[in-house]
């Protein structure tokens, strides 16, 4: 079997998948800031606004993911991996030579370039992804996001799991880890993920959505493993390792869906590849490989020569979406919910110091691993839901923020616990948040210049760390903070941070409102989804008769 064809086949198409959870699993590394930011304050000698800024500095990265979403529709998938491999090699590489103390350190300027770096290498490997297994996976666009990002919000536990199990928590080891691990594993996925034909059937769909609870099974098997790890206090060496070796197999189980695809294509010749092939290229599914979205309306089978305002659920330009008040809407909405719960995540070591926690990062990845609870329940459910009865996604993210302000209270409460719970509550919906928009945006706007959508949604990540991370959080801690000889500041007690976690509860407030009004507007978008797809397993199961 030639490689074309094999990653044209089943068998293919599930590896490229796995590869891609692999990737993901890795491209966390930006929510990993707090494990080794007290290093970075140390050695530099910094305040605590302008640690946030070193922080914002990596956020910033991410508005440079525009240069991704353009490059992701005229460049390969293993080149935008290629690229983005490389950019976190150099810009965490750099780090690591800095708090390793194997170079001086750089200036505050030299530094914040190499952070920025780091922040726009995950960029490259997200749009790379998203747009690739959304494009493959159209009729579970749910499941996928859910998985990919779920992956996405295990990866800060995963690294900090592995680097406190094999080098104690060593920040410079982390660093070398976040520059060497996602270097080889998007090397690895630069041979197998490729765009390739979409399900045709609702069998097909059927067996897809099959496969994805297999994946949800093994992620959740891997929360649960690392929840416990984090909960049951300090090991031996011995048993760390063998925490390490057991969640290396977890990662790789997955690899059992290919390998089972491939079994049974090669035992039921002579239906194997060539007929999948022979099927791909049947004219009446070529507006299935088309990249556009086919959840539309039958208005966009319009000529071409027609010039007309595209309404929501059809295809639009990037000039069309952004002229549209639901796309601000979503932005808007996007930015009080990733962008408080970023500003917490920058900041979760400082907020346990404040609190008196001596170890921060259990907070860390307990926010990680809740965070892929909710990435990985809400793009279940909201398909679920969507499929039942036409639900909009945008409730599941109205829903997300009125519980996440209800966190904020919690946390500027300051009462015993606060902070465990606090940090489960913003991780859930800090996940929900990132898994609903990524397919609400490909529904309402379409999926041929999804690359670039995505990645302008994906500007709240800097401009929320600006807003609540940079602003916010610093300029109200240094205000309570007491000043420390030679240089930088520090702040005890619940008052460090109770008017920032109020600040935010409003916030999310007011995108809980956003949310609503757009669930309200685009509910027509949704049932007609809907609609669609019952009428199409009417006909498939008519066609069997």
């Amino acid at each position: 079997m030639r490689f074309e064809e094999y990653y044209r086949s089943s068998a293919g198409k599930w590896l490229g998948f796995v590869t891609a959870v692999w990737v993901q699993a890795i491209s966390g590394n930006n929510y990993t800031f707090s494990n080794y930011s007290d290093a970075l304050k140390t050695l530099m000698n910094l305040t605590q606004l302008q640690l946030n800024n070193l922080s914002v500095a990596k956020d910033v990265g991410k508005a440079f993911g525009l240069l991704a979403g353009l490059a992701s529709d005229r460049l390969p998938t293993p080149v935008i991996l290629l690229i983005g491999s490389v950019e976190g090699l150099v810009g965490y590489g750099a780090q690591w030579l800095v708090v390793s103390r194997r170079i001086k350190p750089l200036s505050y300027w030299q530094m914040s370039v190499f952070l920025c770096l780091g922040g726009n290498s995950t960029t490259w490997m997200n749009t790379a992804i998203l747009v690739t297994c959304i494009r493959n996976f159209r009729r579970n666009r749910g499941p996928v996001s859910g998985i990919l990002k779920g992956y996405v919000g295990l990866s800060t536990a995963i690294f900090t799991d592995l680097c406190a199990a094999l080098f104690s928590d060593d920040p410079s080891t982390f660093l070398l880890m976040l520059a060497l691990v996602p270097l080889a594993v998007c090397l690895t996925a630069i041979f197998f993920l490729r765009e390739v034909p979409v399900a045709t059937t609702v069998a097909e769909e059927k067996e897809e959505s099959r496969y994805f609870t297999v994946f949800n099974s093994v992620a959740v098997v891997v929360a649960v493993y690392l929840l416990v790890y984090d909960l049951t206090g300090p090991k031996s060496q011995p048993i760390s390792t063998a925490f390490a070796i057991v969640l290396l197999v977890l990662l790789a189980s997955p690899l059992a869906v290919p390998l089972y695809c491939f079994m049974r294509s090669w035992n039921s010749a002579p239906h194997r590849v060539e007929d999948v092939e022979e099927q791909a290229e049947q004219p009446l599914l070529k507006q299935e490989i088309r990249p556009e979205n086919t959840e539309s309306t039958p208005a966009e089978a319009e000529p071409v020569e027609t010039k007309r305002k595209p309404v929501l659920g059809e295809e639009h330009t990037i000039i069309e979406a952004l002229l549209t008040f639901d796309f601000w809407i979503l932005f808007l909405s996007f930015l009080c919910g990733v962008g408080t719960g970023l500003a917490v995540m920058n900041n979760m070591g400082q907020i346990g110091f404040a609190l008196g926690y001596a170890d921060v990062s259990i907070f860390v990845s307990m926010t990680s691993i809740w965070g892929f609870f909710g990435r990985i329940g809400s793009g279940t459910v909201s398909e679920y839901f969507l499929k039942k009865a036409g639900t909009p996604r945008p409730l599941w993210n109205a829903a997300s923020q009125i519980l996440m302000a209800v966190g904020y209270i919690l946390m500027a409460l300051a009462m015993p616990g606060s902070l465990y719970l606090g940090s489960i509550v913003v991780g859930i919906c800090y996940g929900i948040r990132l898994a609903v928009t990524v397919p609400t945006a490909s529904e309402l706007f379409g999926l041929k210049y999804y690359g670039l959508i995505y990645n302008i949604l994906i500007l709240n990540l800097p401009l929320g760390s600006f807003l609540f991370s940079g602003l916010l959080a610093g300029i109200l801690y240094d205000r309570e903070a007491t000043p420390i000889p030679g240089g930088g500041n520090t702040c005890v007690g619940a008052h460090c941070y109770r008017l920032v976690f109020i600040i935010m509860a409003v916030a999310c407030a007011v995108g809980f409102g956003l949310d609503i009004l757009l669930a309200l507007r685009t509910r027509n978008v949704y049932s007609k989804i809907h609609r669609t797809r019952k009428s199409k397993k009417l006909v498939d199961s008519s066609s069997n008769r």
